[in-house]
């Protein structure tokens, strides 16, 4: 189908069709498949998160500077999920367009949910390990344990509603990225969505996944430790938050306005014709 704009882009219906597509392929790709694929897009927004902690721990830059910069430098998180090919839980949400198609069972998208989530988890907490045993964490220790003890102890609500608002800003920013057809169109579609969310301080679970356990590496040294209930009571509310934001206010709201009106009308062509008839 060509694309219905002047420019060299998909058009939002044909990015719903194109979400329906790759949710129905995701949610069938081969258990093995998928948990490779989660465990590397756990460590791909690791290294997002470290290259942000980078940035966090500069004293010289300005408030806005710092947050709005560090967001630009996580960007390499999706980029690398998106391009070099991973499976992300929040991006994963999206799957719930081709659920609501019918396309999809709710068994399939509750599988790759859970399995998606457990192998970001393992991606993650992998690369936190590894770069605490590489000495970097150390040089940023201050910066890890400030992130962790505000993280583990914001209250549930707030956790919540900071998960909905930071998935609805990612899934727009996997959704912006098949709009484009090369690997520029995507990086220049994703920076800002993902950078706003890190900016206003959103919680992201699977970035959360990195910076908590990664704190708790380094809470010898805390004035406030890090414990691991402080990492259920955060990734309990920012997963349920995620899961609201990208598969209810993204995927569902597009499903509405871009499939839901072809599926009916491919319902009611048959009996118009035998009305006809």
């Amino acid at each position: 189908m060509a694309s219905l704009y002047g420019f060299d882009a998909f058009s939002p219906a044909e990015i719903a069709e194109r979400v329906e597509k790759i949710g129905v392929a995701k949610a069938r790709l081969p258990l093995a498949t998928l948990l490779m694929l989660g465990v590397l897009a756990g460590a791909f927004i690791g290294l997002g998160a470290l290259y942000y902690a980078i940035v966090a721990s500069d004293p010289a830059l300005p408030h806005a500077v710092q947050r709005v910069l560090g967001g630009v430098v996580f960007s390499l998180g999706l980029l690398l999920v998106v391009v070099a090919g991973a499976e992300l839980f929040t991006g994963n949400n999206l799957i719930a367009l081709a659920w609501a198609e019918g396309k999809v069972t709710g068994r399939e998208l509750a599988v790759n949910w859970l399995v998606v989530c457990a192998a970001n988890f393992a991606g993650a907490v992998g690369l936190a390990s590894l770069v605490f045993l590489s000495g970097h964490a150390q040089a940023y220790a201050a910066t890890y344990l400030k992130i962790a003890a505000a993280k583990t102890s914001l209250p549930f609500v707030q956790a919540f509603f900071s998960g909905v608002m930071c998935n609805v800003l990612v899934c727009m920013a996997v959704w912006m990225t098949l709009a484009g057809r090369s690997v520029v169109d995507k990086a220049v579609a994703l920076v800002l969505p993902i950078s706003a969310f890190v900016a206003a301080g959103f919680e992201h679970s699977v970035a959360n996944m990195y910076f908590i356990p990664l704190g708790m590496m380094l809470q010898a040294a805390a004035a406030q430790p890090v414990e691991l209930s402080g990492l259920a009571r955060n990734l309990v509310p920012v997963i349920a938050g995620n899961l609201v934001g990208g598969s209810v206010l993204v995927a569902l709201v597009y499903y509405v306005i871009y499939r839901w009106p072809l599926r009916a009308a491919a319902t009611l062509e048959p009996s118009r014709r035998a009305s006809d008839g």
